[in-house]
């Protein structure tokens, strides 16, 4: 208004204007229309104009890694501060750079209180927490907790597979959800935590984890040739021009082989000899005629309307990699087998592997984005052969994990740290991309552990924030519902849960514990501006509109699951000190007491010091030494230890982990 009535003075007051009659006069009343004009237009403006608060991960932060939030619209420079809630205090200041806040610096020593973000004007964010391992003590029994729950039958006796939607063990899930093989590996990735929980399922001395394990053990082998009908499945499976699979039961093999490569781990207790020999000799007898040994393309035909006709690579039947997870364990099962063959599914494995490094292709979505669900198992896989046969990996493993960590870079280099689709799409604007942010975090976490990249961690956290609410959408991606609160299957400290669920669909994913339901679609960013609250079917729904879900899936949560455990390659570590535990020693004498100190996410009960245990090997025994906290929710674990007389080639093995998750460390003993 100010510029014009500079504008009306300066016009008004010239001769010319005197001049011509009236024209002052209709001047006048121009310029009073115009600037009631644009004081309506400001003032629509200002009351469209929808002010976002900050979005923050909903749980918390683990201590000492990445912490970020985001605040849509709050201009560069913004001042925030982030405050403790029991004290008021603020405890870190910062300024918004492209709409993010950092406070990576922050840790603090009290790890009970909570904190919320506050950004000028924009308001607070919700409370949340600084702990130790928080991700993964909160996350960890819901991730399999949704398998115990989603199982087609509980009763392998009397299982139907044809009642079963795609046949597989997991309801609304076929073989290809190759459960057992990430079921075994996050129990490899930090064991002592999950003997924590014992009471669900079979034996209640043996953890639940564990029993999960041998039931989906049990199912592959029971229906390791079934090839009949099932309830419902989204395409046929085979080769193109080949007689067509009815249901994908080559993949058993692979959760077999897992199982028989970890029956030498840490199975051997409670699996016997007999079952585990039939379990290696189907596997044997079967690995060729099942075309397990090498890289199967063009497997699956899809009827499905987001990726219809044959597939190269699909979520619903082979991934790009999985050649080389299921040669590596036979490998390493037949490495410990008095007369096995790890030679040839060694070889097998490297041929995997060197068919990723020369034709994975990071431009082709087919390889990438488009096979969603299972694109997680391709960095995984190979980046797994680093884990467990580092000496044996082909040339160019690490070079091309680099490379896609480097294009992984690229393709989130925006404010939600969203790694998107194209440069005119963030993601798709019909399906979920649950197969996304994840499972993109494990990815992230192993390949940034090999590559000793801490920039790629932090990328990785910022998946995981995106599970927690900071996205478009503001909230977690699972739905928090009446039902799963009930029974102890959402996360504690979670407020806003994604805003619709399919509790009846096709996996009965109603009451199933730690279930994601969805994720953003394309219309959703850079920020959903409407959230609808929807239950059931979408038909009809105007997608452009409504931050919908398309229903929960195994596949989905076997990802999560995958992150949940390579996080820990970056956060866990095992070191042996002296006895007064003020410097770390590679020696020590037969006789001396010395002090194992494991640092890992056993800190479950913040009013306990909780215990773990790990492993110590003189060369001639293993023994499991129980380690206890040093404080509580300190996330440290000690033990003294005396070296015994009986310490065989002068060494002293400490390990925790298993499978390629190990952390070791040997001590040298001398006289």
């Amino acid at each position: 208004m100010g510029f014009i009535t500079l504008i009306y003075n300066r016009i008004t007051s010239t001769p010319q204007m005197n001049m011509i009659p009236n024209t002052k006069h209709f001047f006048t009343v121009f310029i009073f229309l115009l600037s009631i004009g644009l004081q309506s237009q400001s003032k629509s403006t200002d009351i469209e104009k929808t002010v976002y608060p900050p979005y923050a991960n909903q749980l918390g932060y683990n201590l000492g890694e990445s912490k970020r939030f985001v605040c849509y619209g709050a201009n560069d420079d913004t001042p925030f501060k982030l405050i403790n809630t029991a004290t008021s205090e603020v405890v870190f200041e910062g300024r918004i750079l492209n709409f993010e806040g950092w406070f990576c610096d922050y840790n603090p020593v009290e790890t009970t209180d909570e904190f919320i973000i506050e950004v000028e004007g924009h308001g607070q964010s919700v409370p949340f927490s600084i702990q130790p391992h928080l991700m993964e003590l909160a996350s960890s029994k819901l991730a399999y907790d949704f398998f115990v729950d989603a199982r087609g039958f509980n009763d392998l006796s009397n299982y139907e597979i044809s009642e079963i939607y795609s046949g597989g063990p997991t309801r609304d899930c076929g073989a290809f959800g190759l459960e057992t093989i990430f079921e075994i590996l996050q129990y490899a990735s930090n064991p002592a935590l999950f003997d924590n929980w014992k009471t669900e399922l079979g034996d209640d001395q043996v953890a639940d984890l564990i029993d999960l394990i041998l039931w989906h053990a049990e199912f592959a082998y029971k229906f390791v040739d079934y090839n009949g009908p099932v309830k419902k499945r989204h395409g046929t499976l085979g080769y193109q021009g080949q007689p067509r699979m009815n249901y994908d039961y080559w993949n058993h093999l692979d959760q077999l082989a897992v199982v028989c490569a970890a029956y030498h781990s840490f199975l051997k207790p409670y699996l016997s000899q007999e079952k585990y020999q039939k379990y290696r000799k189907v596997c044997l007898d079967n690995w060729e005629a099942y075309d397990r040994h090498k890289v199967v393309r063009f497997w699956t035909y899809s009827t499905k309307w987001v990726d219809q006709g044959f597939q190269e690579f699909n979520e619903m039947g082979n991934a790009y990699g999985q050649s080389v997870f299921r040669n590596l364990f036979m490998y390493y099962n037949e490495l410990n087998e008095a007369g096995g063959q790890p030679e040839k599914f060694l070889q097998w494995a490297k041929e995997g592997a060197t068919d990723i490094i020369k034709n994975w292709d990071f431009d082709n979505p087919r390889h990438m984005w488009w096979i969603r669900n299972a694109e997680h198992i391709t960095p995984q896989a190979l980046a797994y052969f680093l884990m467990m046969a580092p000496e044996h990996a082909p040339e160019g493993t690490k070079e091309k994990l680099s490379a896609w960590g480097l294009h992984i870079r690229q393709k989130s280099n925006n404010f939600w740290k969203y790694r998107t689709h194209s440069e005119k799409e963030w993601a798709h604007p019909k399906t979920k991309e649950l197969g996304g942010a994840p499972a993109l975090g494990g990815s992230l976490f192993a390949v940034g552990h090999l590559l000793n990249d801490p920039e790629l961690r932090a990328l990785g956290w910022a998946q995981t924030d995106f599970v927690f609410g900071v996205n478009p959408v503001g909230t977690h991606l699972s739905n928090k519902s009446d039902d799963r609160v009930a029974i102890g299957g959402y996360w504690k400290g979670v407020e806003k849960g994604w805003p619709q669920s399919h509790p009846h669909g096709f996996g009965e994913l109603g009451k199933v514990r730690g279930t994601l339901d969805g994720s953003p679609l394309d219309s959703q960013f850079p920020i959903a501006e409407k959230i609808e609250v929807i239950e059931g079917s979408n038909e009809g729904r105007d997608f452009g509109k409504n931050a919908y879900a398309t229903e929960g899936w195994g596949i989905s949560n076997r990802g999560w699951q995958a992150t949940l455990s390579f996080s820990t390659l970056g956060s866990q570590s095992l070191d042996i000190y002296n006895r007064k535990r003020s410097q770390k020693i590679q020696k020590a004498k037969i006789g001396d007491k010395i002090i194992i100190q494991l640092k890992a996410a056993l800190n479950l009960d913040s009013n306990l010091k909780d215990k773990g245990w790990v492993m110590v090997n003189d060369g001639k025994n293993t023994e499991k030494i129980e380690v206890t906290e040093t404080d509580l929710n300190s996330g440290v674990f000690t033990a003294e230890f005396k070296i015994p007389k009986a310490t065989e080639n002068s060494k002293l093995e400490v390990s925790y982990g298993f499978l390629g998750f190990e952390k070791k460390t040997t001590l040298e003993i001398h006289e």
